[in-house]
């Protein structure tokens, strides 16, 4: 099968790789249809992971069941399924509690929890950008999707990660109807973020940004955009809420935050949030930081480079806020963000910039970490579709 598999820093090739196959009786095999470039897999294209060369990308995946273990009992050849990043089993500490982001079964390594599919340090699973993807304890993690799925691929597929992310950010920072909220980054998850205040009733909502074409799409689905190369985040929300911030706000950058004349500082959103955020505000985070960073010295630090972020924790606890770190448990949302798509409530396709085939993944790798023009988010049709143009 054809798979997209890293190489090196910032190369990426389309090769063959040996088909996925069924290795335990709770796996299916999924042939996939849609698969997202995630901001998070810029950071392994960049080198700044411990992601090996060797391996397939891909953790936003949907497609077809073509295969089902002799264990599996739920899930049927022939349907379609989108996949949460989060691989879990279902039934250890964590998961019992809904907390499959960090499943103990699925992470080989005793002192961590977590899986995904093509992610560094969440195990040996291979990604989805390829043509099949063997899916552990399917019955458990593949959520099914409706007679509509082929044709709304470009929504569905969004359940595997960002949206389901996004509105895990705004979970953390408890944002409820009426609510004043404040958005760090406009990529993909942050748009999904801004997307799920929005759904859920926030009365203004600020999005954060210096990528012109990203706050465009802020602005067309309600937020209001703030250029970061322009203005002052905290200066704009405290200006129109009588000088006390926003009651909540969402980090959906992560480790590699930089100001718009591109210099890292690991610490630039976090700051900015606790200085937005009103006085016993909330803050989920919900941007990428890592315990190490390969390429963290020379772009910022050696502090940077072990994951320590020196943050203005002293005006957060005179804030008396309250923060909320981590990965989306996915399947704590997905069934119901399904419905709301199936149901015409939602459309987070809305971000989808270009749709292409899987062979076109190396450009589309080389735009998407440029932040070129027009690039916000990439989806890649593994068995067909990509109509190699911008949506």
């Amino acid at each position: 099968m054809k798979a997209a598999v890293y190489e090196g820093p910032r190369t990426v090739t389309v090769k063959d790789v040996p088909d996925a196959k069924i290795e335990h009786p709770c796996d299916i095999i999924v042939k996939i249809t849609s698969t997202n470039i995630c901001g998070s897999d810029l950071h392994m294209y960049e080198g700044r992971t411990s992601f090996e060369s060797g391996r397939t990308l891909g953790h936003e995946n949907m497609g077809q069941v073509v295969e089902v273990g002799s264990a599996v009992r739920k899930v049927q050849v022939g349907e379609y399924v989108v996949l949460p990043f989060n691989i879990a089993c279902g039934f250890c500490k964590q998961c019992e509690q809904g907390l499959t982001n960090y499943c103990l079964t699925m992470q080989p390594e005793p002192a961590l929890a977590g899986a995904a599919y093509g992610f560094a340090d969440m195990g040996p699973y291979q990604g989805g950008q390829a043509e099949l993807l063997r899916v552990p304890y399917g019955d458990f993690n593949a959520l099914r999707l409706g007679q509509d799925a082929a044709e709304r691929q470009t929504d569905y597929v969004m359940l595997a990660d960002i949206f389901p992310t996004g509105y895990h950010a705004t979970e953390m920072a408890h944002v409820k109807p009426g609510d004043q909220t404040i958005v760090f980054g406009a990529g993909p998850v942050g748009l999904m973020a801004t997307y799920s205040a929005l759904l859920k009733g926030a009365g203004r909502v600020w999005t954060a940004d210096h990528q012109p074409d990203r706050l465009r799409k802020a602005e067309e689905i309600g937020a209001i955009p703030i250029n970061t190369a322009e203005r002052n985040p905290a200066e704009v929300v405290k200006g129109a809420t009588l000088g006390l911030g926003a009651d909540n706000g969402c980090e959906c950058v992560g480790y590699q935050a930089h100001d718009p004349q591109g210099h890292e500082d690991a610490s630039l959103t976090l700051n900015g949030l606790i200085d937005s955020v009103r006085f016993t505000g909330d803050i989920g985070v919900v941007g990428v930081f890592l315990p190490q960073d390969p390429g963290g010295a020379e772009a910022q630090g050696p502090l940077e480079a072990q994951g320590k972020v020196p943050i203005d924790f002293g005006m957060m606890w005179f804030k008396g806020q309250r923060m909320g770190t981590g990965q989306a448990p996915v399947k704590k949302y997905n069934r119901a963000l399904r419905d709301l798509i199936a149901g015409g409530k939602a459309k987070p396709s809305f971000v989808v910039s270009h749709e292409l085939s899987l062979d076109e993944a190396p450009t589309a790798y080389e735009h998407f970490d440029a932040r070129d023009e027009g690039w916000t988010k990439v989806v890649l049709h593994p068995n067909g579709h990509g109509n190699g143009h911008k949506r």
